[in-house]
């Protein structure tokens, strides 16, 4: 990631209210919230209607949108762009399940390295329901989940933005693991 205190201060400007910071920012982060952007695609199916610069510009569209956003750092900013690439891919997947109405939620099952295919819709909308549940009762577990799923940060990059040891979000990623997958094997 890319560690500029320029990042920083930008940020420090549009929670300022500076919006003009948004067009020094962007080239600053692109290439970095184009590789979380990749690395969402990778995961999807290969006929799948959005591409890795739509995904990239619509995540921009609401980062830009955030209101008044109070922005901790960069690694927070990056957490929330792959946070938004996420819903993006989740509203995508609801649109496309809305269009097989019909067709029940498949049972699946969550392994250590979390294998759901992203080209069935209801997978995805599956886990997504399970991680608001696990949400509800440990957000740091939901949060560790997001962070290292969808947005393929590292355990170290996780524990540099939740502030704790590697140690910690290791032991909380294994037991995210388990929890989802029990989860899921019960719907």
């Amino acid at each position: 990631m890319n560690s500029s205190p320029e990042i920083t201060a930008l940020l420090l400007a549009l929670e300022q209210g500076n919006l003009s910071a948004w067009e020094q920012l962007i080239p600053l982060v692109e290439k970095e919230l184009r590789q979380i952007a990749q690395s969402y695609m990778r995961k999807e199916s290969k006929g799948h209607l959005l591409q890795t610069t739509a995904l990239l510009n619509e995540a921009w569209l609401k980062l830009v949108d955030q209101n008044r956003m109070r922005w901790e750092n960069r690694k927070h900013f990056y957490g929330i762009a792959a946070l938004c690439m996420r819903r993006i891919l989740i509203d995508y997947a609801r649109e496309q399940d809305r269009s097989k109405r019909g067709r029940g939620i498949e049972h699946i099952a969550l392994s250590d390295a979390l294998p759901i295919s992203h080209e069935k819709p209801a997978e995805l909308l599956a886990l997504d329901e399970a991680l608001h549940k696990l949400a509800k009762q440990d957000v740091r577990k939901s949060q560790i989940v997001e962070l290292r799923y969808f947005g393929g940060c590292s355990v170290e990059e996780v524990a540099q933005m939740l502030n704790v040891s590697e140690a910690t979000i290791a032991r909380e990623w294994r037991l995210a693991r388990a929890w989802l997958q029990r989860e899921l094997e019960n719907k």
